[in-house]
């Protein structure tokens, strides 16, 4: 085992609760510190991270949640052959700045650094790269995996389990361990290309001229666009840059203290922000990993911009182009956009999980305020848009849809059910599965 606890991650939320601080609940919780702490028994479980799952997929309807961030710990790190195996708290952010200096990257990077790896098996993660690489759970060579039943297997791709797990939303048992082929790569640095586009159909074909040349890419879109300016953006594509060169620090976020006030989330201001992002000009840039992959953690606890009622993330995939056009008009219309929307076309690679969220298609991303009743009834509106284009709903993002929309988009549900483990259960699957 290497000699080398990973270090305190920051970023993390202050008690059990997710990201969206929507449901807001009292959770208990069980901290965990070695891989063969008992776990409470006659009552139902739930693995808990970094707490950056959107919705309430991270929390537990029915007992406490396991804290799992007392297990990250590196277990063996093969630096010629590129494989990492660390416990199941570990973030990846800690990976990365182990490894980046000896040239290789976590496979996969969200939007976020502070994700375990636990989770980021459990809810199968994607990143700009997924057209290149597809998502996190093709790059697992094996998994530890505890049962409430005292069981402990080590789990391979091929393994029905091994499936279930990927993308099981923590519902098959505890990982405690993962094991993953990291990627090789040239220096710590992107060369970024930052290009404007007034509608969907150039952003269409810019994405089309970028995947055979460029490694990442992805699209920031004004979710309050209307009229002939409905889909206008600016598309990012970004490759790794070549050696030699010292490999960035790792930034340290500064944390949102306070929560806003709700005039900062008012529409008028929401559409200035988007106007001037809008006119940025085209640049040209070369960015650290850190900043290009992981952008909002320049602020930690960035959540609280949205203010005390927490905020609604909406994750969508749509088979083609018309499907985003229409839920951009759904969201022009009601108002509900918000600072940054996202849209990132995912690539033909089979997702290995039997509830994988990346499958072919566009992903359409959109933070929404809560204003109550109102902004519920626009997700619906939403949700009925995706159901109708053939689309799912990324469970990891998700407080509020209901089980039809779920089910809908998961043709593998039943066969997952078969491998939930009986002693594990979340707020989230209480709700959709009853």
């Amino acid at each position: 085992m290497l000699r080398q606890r990973a270090v305190e991650d920051t970023g993390q939320a202050s008690g059990p609760e997710s990201w969206g601080r929507v449901p807001r609940v009292a959770q208990e919780s069980v901290p965990l510190a070695w891989v063969d702490d008992p776990l409470p028994s006659g009552v139902a479980v739930l693995p808990y991270g970094m707490g950056r799952s959107y919705g309430d997929s991270c929390l537990n309807a029915e007992g406490p949640v396991l804290l799992t961030r007392g297990l990250r710990r590196f277990v063996s790190f093969d630096a010629d052959a590129g494989v990492l195996r660390a416990e199941a708290g570990t973030t990846l952010g800690e990976v990365t700045e182990l490894v980046l200096g000896r040239g290789w990257l976590p496979p996969v990077l969200p939007g976020t650094q502070f994700v375990t790896l636990g989770g980021a098996v459990a809810n199968d993660i994607h990143g700009k790269n997924h057209h290149r690489a597809g998502s996190f759970g093709r790059h697992v060579r094996a998994l530890g995996l505890r049962r409430s039943d005292g069981g402990l297997s080590t789990l391979h791709p091929g393994d029905p389990l091994f499936a279930a797990t990927v993308a099981g939303l923590g519902l098959t048992g505890l990982i405690v361990w993962v094991e993953i082929q990291l990627e090789h790569v040239p220096s710590g640095w992107v060369d970024v290309d930052a290009i404007r586009f007034r509608t969907l159909e150039e952003a269409e074909a810019l994405d089309d001229a970028s995947r055979d040349t460029h490694s990442h890419t992805v699209a920031w879109i004004d979710g309050l666009a209307r009229g002939r300016s409905l889909g206008r953006g600016v598309h990012f594509r970004g490759n790794l840059a070549e050696g030699p060169a010292r490999p960035p620090r790792r930034p340290k976020p500064r944390n949102v203290t306070f929560e806003a006030p709700d005039f900062l989330l008012s529409p008028f201001l929401l559409r200035t922000f988007n106007a001037f992002y809008d006119h940025l000009p085209r640049w040209r840039s070369r960015r650290s990993a850190w900043k290009f992959f992981h952008p909002l953690d320049a602020l930690g606890s960035w959540n609280r911009l949205y203010g005390r009622r927490g905020f609604f993330q909406h994750q969508s995939v749509v088979p083609d182009m018309e499907g985003v056009r229409a839920l951009l008009a759904l969201t022009s219309t009601r108002g509900q956009g918000s600072f940054l929307s996202v849209l990132k076309r995912f690539g033909a690679l089979t997702s290995p999980g039997m509830l994988s969220f990346p499958r072919p298609g566009w992903t359409l991303t959109i933070d929404v305020p809560n204003r109550g009743e109102e902004t519920l009834a626009y997700l619906d509106e939403m949700d009925a848009v995706v159901r109708t284009y053939g689309g799912a709903i990324y469970p990891a993002k998700d407080a509020r849809m209901s089980g039809e929309t779920f089910r809908r988009g998961y043709p593998r549900l039943d066969e997952f059910a078969t491998f939930i483990d009986p002693g594990f259960r979340s707020r989230f699957w209480s709700r959709v599965m009853g």
